[in-house]
């Protein structure tokens, strides 16, 4: 019978890599939600742009609080931050907001800002 060497090796490394993986899933998947929840606002927002032709700025502003609620943002992105303008010339709108949203994890805390702007032709 022939008896090999067995290597003696610790799983603190695989033990490591584990920990950064969990810790870098957790981090990412808590900052990507602030990033998701823009992205949705600012689709939004370019879905109402191209059917301002039909609608008025009233209707266009209530539909863009309404999704603002949904999506969960904070309430300042849709008071006195949320702006329509309609230009003469060229005929375009433009819908803009402001907002910020913290962020407070385990060593990190941070404030984003965003600014979702939009044009489109008349």
């Amino acid at each position: 019978m022939v008896t090999g060497s067995r290597r003696g090796a610790s799983s603190s490394g695989c033990l490591f890599t584990l920990l950064l993986f969990v810790g870098s899933l957790y981090y990412g998947v808590n900052i990507g939600e602030v990033y998701f929840r823009y992205y949705r606002l600012l689709d939004e927002i370019q879905t109402e742009a191209r059917l301002s032709p039909g609608l008025d700025d009233g209707t266009i502003r209530r539909r863009i609080q309404a999704a603002i609620e949904e999506i969960g943002l904070p309430d300042s992105a849709g008071g006195r931050q949320l702006v329509i303008q309609r230009m003469g010339s060229p005929r375009q709108i433009v819908i803009e907001t402001r907002y910020s949203e913290w962020v407070s994890l385990p060593f990190f805390n941070h404030s984003f800002s965003f600014h979702p702007r939009t044009t489109q032709p008349l």
